[in-house]
């Protein structure tokens, strides 16, 4: 069965569709989705700042494609660099770039037309976001055991961190961020949405889409924060104990070089972690305070999904010495 309502305003200023919207029949009632959902981008700014603001945009996702793509294929093609700490690295990387694949196209896409996104199409979106960014926090806590290991205990470092045991670290990273968050969609599908159908997003995200809803969202805002307490949160929580602990051990060494040096193996790391969960907490505690949604909510939004994918090849190509040799090295040999 299904029931037509005209939706005129996009918010976008683009074009002014009309929507449909199914309509499930449940035994208490009927489930009321949206054929569509419209995104408006940023709010407040117009059709032809969008339209400007693609190019960057698409100038970050071709960086973001070939820095994580290069790092990747570094990592596989040389084998000295099959290592534990290294394997996170090209975890990392592929974590990256299938986030910046799901995401910044899209942006992209709707910043120069304009365009609807399908109810289901919105849901697996949603999903993928959350679930790699999942992953990417277990790689960086991963890699954060790994630099604790080869700071404070470095003679069972080799012992500790095998082959075999970073490979099933990232299967386990990969098998939490599917379980976690795949019951994600089904929940908000249990929803029924017949309200304004506009989302003042760039992309989906569950809190804007459980404002759409007109049904009791009890059960999806304890579960979300279930899920970000119990992965972001304990993750931060382990990773931020390894630097303390890190640290504790490089300022109780008696030479100012050693220290120095040490901690020096942590910089790309540590940007890699501040990268990725300063503007996470940031959105977290704006969505906690509630409210309208804001130009703070849509551009932090938008650095936690975008920087990431970015800055990681950048600063990991720069800062780590066999990376950074190899890459020189490639780029040497195109010059001659």
């Amino acid at each position: 069965m299904f029931l037509l309502f005209p939706f005129i305003d996009t918010g976008f200023g683009m074009y002014k569709p009309q929507l449909l919207f199914p309509v499930m029949a449940t035994p208490n009632g009927t489930l009321v989705h949206p054929a569509y959902f419209l995104l408006v981008g940023i709010p407040g700014l117009g059709p032809n700042i969008h339209f400007w603001l693609a190019f960057p945009l698409c100038f970050m996702y071709a960086l973001a494609s070939l820095g994580n793509l290069a790092l990747f294929l570094i990592i596989r093609l040389e084998r000295r660099l099959h290592e534990p700490m290294y394997l996170f690295l090209a975890m990392l990387s592929t974590i990256d770039l299938v986030l910046s694949s799901v995401s910044m196209h899209k942006m992209a896409s709707l910043f120069l037309i304009g365009i609807q996104t399908e109810f289901n199409v919105c849901l697996a979106q949603m999903f993928l976001i959350h679930a790699l960014s999942a992953m990417e926090s277990a790689v960086l806590l991963a890699m954060a055991f790994d630099h604790f290991v080869a700071i404070c205990h470095p003679l069972g470092h080799a012992s500790v961190l095998t082959g075999p045991t970073g490979a099933k670290t990232g299967l386990a990273a990969l098998t939490r961020g599917f379980v976690f968050f795949f019951p994600l969609p089904f929940i908000l599908k249990r929803l029924s949405y017949c309200r304004t159908h506009t989302v003042t997003r760039s992309f989906c995200l569950p809190q804007d889409i459980m404002k759409l809803s007109c049904t009791d969202t009890t059960v999806n805002v304890v579960y979300g924060l279930f899920i970000i307490l119990s992965v972001m949160g304990v993750d931060s929580l382990f990773t931020g104990f390894s630097y303390i602990l890190i640290l504790r051990s490089v300022l109780a060494r008696s030479s100012e070089g050693a220290a120095f040096k040490a901690f020096n193996t942590c910089v790309s790391h540590l940007c890699a972690v501040l990268v990725f969960y300063v503007p996470l907490i940031v959105l977290s505690v704006v969505h906690r305070l509630g409210g309208p949604t804001s130009l703070l909510h849509v551009v932090m939004a938008n650095v936690y999904l975008l920087l990431p994918p970015v800055v990681n090849p950048i600063v990991y190509g720069a800062k780590t010495k066999e990376v950074h040799s190899r890459v020189c090295h490639m780029f040497s040999q195109d010059g001659r």
